[in-house]
């Protein structure tokens, strides 16, 4: 059973830039489809990016597309998002999520980290 644990959140002003990780345990992104979803308080959970196994292929949702970067580094068994050019609009908790389906919705994924809050500041 992997076990997911960000880190990275906090409060950054509009404009700015945050790195969130996802740090995988009792097993490797290499064999999931790895997700950031994000929620925002009495909003559903909403997608945000996702990769291949591989990690070749990458997705993300229309709002983020150009401005967020989801990677990975094998060697730490991590994987990250890098968010530029934050909205206020985009304050919420991330989650990392791992699954077998190229789907973008949350009941794909199977695991899921305990997330990580993100402050977007006006």
């Amino acid at each position: 059973q992997v076990q997911l644990v960000e880190s990275g959140g906090g409060l950054v002003q509009a404009g700015g830039s945050l790195r969130l990780s996802c740090a995988a345990s009792g097993g490797t992104f290499s064999n999931y489809v790895t997700g950031w979803f994000r929620q925002a308080p009495g909003k559903e959970r909403e997608y945000v990016a996702r990769m291949s196994q591989s990690g070749g292929v990458t997705s993300y949702a229309d709002s983020v597309k150009g401005r967020f970067i989801i990677s990975r580094d094998n060697a730490k068994n991590t994987v990250y998002l890098q968010m530029n050019s934050l909205k206020p609009e985009e304050t919420a908790v991330y989650y990392c999520a791992v699954g077998v389906a190229w789907r973008t919705v949350p009941s794909a994924y199977r695991n899921w980290g305990q997330g990580t809050q993100v402050t977007v500041s006006s």
